[in-house]
Parts: structure tokens; sequence; C-alpha cells
């Protein structure tokens, strides 16, 4: 096998690294160090182009590995699109090839702190369009158990935690390979400051001002395939509730699949559950509606009916429609894809929920893959909300990594927007989290019934840093990126013009070098 072959199922192999810093692996602390051998094959690839094709593979291996549980959904498509994606990271191979390759000078590597994060970021960014399918796997994620280094996604959002990750790895590399004392001791440098930010961060951050607290009962009936012995399940678990101060019953996605709009039987149980419990109730809704579409609805009931409802927006590509459904609708044939394009909604809005005592505790609801969009936490914590409440169900991928991985993200969002967050799952992993990120209860994929617990509240009107300027991270970040392709289209242009101006001209043809003169 050629030597540029090994080389590229190297990058492929090393892809996978990183994904054992996730969950349900969990290695949090490989993250720091797992991209080295991926930025280590582009380094010494022997030219520009080959370190680029290096880093599509090493996408490609990260994708592969990271989204293997989505096999039941896609089938066949998955190696596509890890194809696909991992030639998001062939900047990544090229800029590390350009800059770090030897022999590297001081200049260069500081540049190169700065480039390849902006890179990375800006390759998860592109990815993380929900044409594209959605944020997922996003490095940053890896640190969702460490609320110090969380600290940096209350300024930045996990954008700024994926650019430190990167800088870091960056730094161990250059730290490895540079031969200078220089560039090693600048990169050391630089590295212990990337690795303090986040705890310094957390550590100015005010802690949230305590304005009270309310309880949460999150239902988890299992898996149950029957959709009405679904919707029972979850309504004993929530009797069992009975006598207990609860403010907020949740309920995971499609616990129901009555259009509550439309049977009167499913809303009087549910209907009698708030007054039995003495809480509002918030059930999700998966069924065909009065206009013959089937979408997928966050319902707030009360004592005296349906105070609100939520429609999910953000819809999982393969899993609840198929893009371009005339070309791809094939996949629905050997996978579990959706057969049947669910309808999105057209808003998001907050849910006017109140406590047991009639105080008013508005909830930014969102529905399962909607966790992974920071977007819509920001416009929920900007909006008033005072919890972010997501219903889930991951029946499909109930023992696979996805029910760790997505849990995660709320735990993330929580430190972004200052928020305490809460998961409520038919299946897989039912958990909250205080507003710095912190969890304080979880239901793992084995347990049923319903997990109470309180969550403290920061004082209403509170904003974290993120929350106030959004997304500046991704977007200096492609700012960076294009300023340096620029830079490096501009000199390689310069370098062509030097070389053809320095190659011998002949006169026509059988011309002969003139003779020197004495």
């Amino acid at each position: 096998m050629p030597h540029r072959y090994r080389a590229r199922l190297g990058a492929l192999a090393a892809g996978a690294v990183p994904v054992v810093a996730f969950p349900a692996p969990g290695q949090a602390w490989l993250a720091w160090v797992a991209l080295v051998p991926g930025l280590l094959l582009a380094q010494r690839a022997p030219s520009g182009r080959e370190a680029a094709v290096r880093g599509w593979w090493f996408g490609a291996g990260f994708i592969l590995t990271a989204m293997y549980w989505l096999v039941p959904s896609v089938g066949p498509a998955l190696p596509v699109l890890a194809v696909l994606f991992g030639a998001l990271q062939a900047p990544v191979g090229y800029a590390v090839h350009r800059l770090l390759r030897p022999s590297l000078t001081t200049p260069r590597a500081l540049l190169a702190l700065l480039v390849v994060p902006a890179v990375w970021v800006s390759a998860e960014y592109a990815r993380s369009w929900h044409a594209l399918g959605g944020p997922w796997a996003l490095l940053g994620a890896t640190q969702w158990q460490h609320p110090a280094i969380l600290g940096l996604a209350s300024a930045g959002g996990i954008w700024l935690v994926s650019a430190a990750v990167a800088a870091v790895n960056t730094g161990v590399l250059i730290v490895l390979t540079a031969v200078r004392r220089r560039p090693r001791a600048v990169a050391a440098l630089v590295t212990v400051l990337v690795l303090a930010a986040g705890p310094l961060l957390f550590a100015l951050r005010p802690a949230p001002v305590g304005a009270g607290a309310v309880t949460v009962a999150l239902v988890q009936p299992g898996i149950v395939e029957d959709p009405q012995a679904r919707f029972d399940a979850s309504a004993r678990a929530t009797t069992d509730l009975v006598g207990q101060p609860v403010d907020l019953v949740v309920w995971g996605e499609s616990s129901t699949t009555a259009d509550l709009d439309r049977d009167p039987a499913a809303l009087d149980a549910l209907r009698r559950l708030a007054v039995t419990t003495g809480a509002e109730l918030l059930a999700g809704e998966d069924a065909r509606k009065a206009d013959g579409r089937i979408s997928k609805d966050a319902v707030l009931v009360s004592p005296d009916g349906v105070v609100d409802r939520y429609r999910k927006i953000r819809l999982v590509p393969f899993g609840e429609y198929i893009p371009l459904r005339p070309l791809f609708g094939w996949i629905a044939g050997v996978s579990r894809a959706a057969g049947e394009n669910r309808a999105p909604g057209t808003a998001f809005h907050v849910l006017p929920t109140t406590d047991r005592s009639g105080r008013p505790l508005p909830v930014g609801a969102l529905i399962c893959f909607e966790s992974a969009f920071p977007d819509m936490a920001r416009a929920a914590a900007r909006d008033g909300a005072r919890v972010l409440v997501y219903q889930s169900s991951t029946s499909t991928f109930q023992h696979t990594w996805a029910p760790e991985q997505h849990v995660s993200l709320a735990a993330i969002r929580a430190a972004e927007t200052g928020r305490p967050a809460v998961q409520a799952s038919l299946t897989g992993v039912s958990a909250a989290f205080d507003a710095q990120g912190r969890e304080l209860a979880r239901l793992g994929t084995d347990g049923t019934g319903a997990l109470t617990v309180r969550l403290p509240l920061t004082a209403p009107g509170t904003l974290t840093w993120y929350d106030r300027i959004g997304d500046v991270v991704p977007l200096g970040a492609l700012l960076v990126t294009a300023g340096a392709a620029a830079t490096a289209w501009r000199s390689r242009g310069s370098r062509a013009r030097t070389a053809a101006s320095a190659s011998p001209r002949s006169d026509g043809p059988g011309a002969q070098p003139s003779a020197p003169s004495r």
C-alpha cells in the first residue's frame, strides 16, 4: 500500500480518538490532546494538498464514529454523510501544514494558535446549520461535566469551549514537535493561559442570585411501544406524585398520540392529573392534526384545559423528515427514516406556566433535537424563560451512546444561558441541571417513574454574556479563517510570480543564451 494511503487510513482512525471524550465513554480529559494524532499527520504531509486530504479523512472518521448510532435512521447514507461533513475539516489539515511544518518559527506558532482553532470552529459552525443536520458532537460538548470549564460557555457559548480545546491541542502539538525552544515556550504559555481561562471566568462570574426555587417532576415511562399503554404508564407515574409539592410535571416527547384539541377523553385525563397533583402538566403531543399533517407539540395543560402549545420548529433530518424526499426518499425503505414528513412550527415562544401558588413561571419548552441549538436556548432566555425544559424520546437509540450525548446538551444550554435546565425522556436519560450546568438529578436508561428535583431559580431578567452578545465567537472565527485563506492565496500567487520571473526566458526557437560580457 502506498505511503500516502497508509497515512490517510491513519487519519481516518485518528478521527475516532476524540469521540472517546464524549459521552458515553466520557473521557473528557482526552479531548485536550485527542486531536494531536490527526494534526500531526497533517503537519508531516508532503504538501498542503495532501494535508487537506488527511484533514478530510480525519473529519470523516470523526463523524462516522461520533454518529454511528444514526445507522437505524439513515442506514447506508451514514458513510456518505461522513465523507461530506468530513470535507469541512480539510481546511484544518491545510492550516496545520502551512503554519506548523518544520522548521517552525515563533510568529508562525502564534499564528497557528489563533488560526487553527478558528478554522476548527468555522467547520463546526458550518455543519451546525439546520439544513445540514444541526449541531452535534461539537468538540466543546466533551466538557459538559465540568462547570468551571463551562465558564467559557457563559461568555461565548459552546463555540468558545470548542476553540479552547482546539487551541490546547495545537499548543501540545507545537510543544511536542517544535525544534526551537522559543516556539515551544510560547506555545506552552498560551496553552496554560487557555486552560486557566474557563476556571477564571467561572470564578469571576457572579453567582446566580437566589430568587426562589421550583419543584419539577420529570416522567419517564420507559420503552412502551403501544401509544395508549405509554400514555397510561406516564399517567400512573404522575399519579404517584399526588401529595408532593410539585410545581410542574413534564412528560417526554411523543407521550401522547392524541390531538388534545380534538380528543376530549385524552385531555380530560390530563386535566384530572393537573387537579390531583396541583401542578400544570407539559405533555408531548405527536399527532395528526386537523389539517391532516403530523406535528410534534409541547402542550401545557392546567385543570381548565389546554393553556398553550409550542410546535417543534427544528425537525430531525431523516428521523422526522427526509431532505429532498423525491431524491432521497428511498432511504426510508432501508432504514427507520421518516415515512412521512412532520410539519414544522413557525415560531418559538415561551409558555406561560405558573407554579402551584399561581405565580408566573415562564418556561422555554423545546423538543428533543432542539436542545442541540444554542440560539434557541438564548431566545428563550432573552424572552424571559426562568427554566429551560426539553422533552425527549430516544427509544430508537436506547442502547447506544446517543442518550448520554443528548442529555449532556442540557447542561451546556444551562451554562450558556444561566438558566436551570431539565430534560424529560420517554426513554433514555432524564436529568436536571442548575444555572451553571451542574447536574442535580438523573434517571438513567434503565430507570422508569417520576424524577422529582428542586431547581434554584435565578432572578428574572438575568442574562449571561453569551445571552447578550450571541454568536460572536463563530463569526469571529469565520473572519479569521477568511483572512487566513486570503493571505495564503496572495502568498501563493506571489510565489508563483516570483518563480516565473526567475526562470530563464527564451527569445525564440533555438535561441542561445547570450555570452557574458567581459
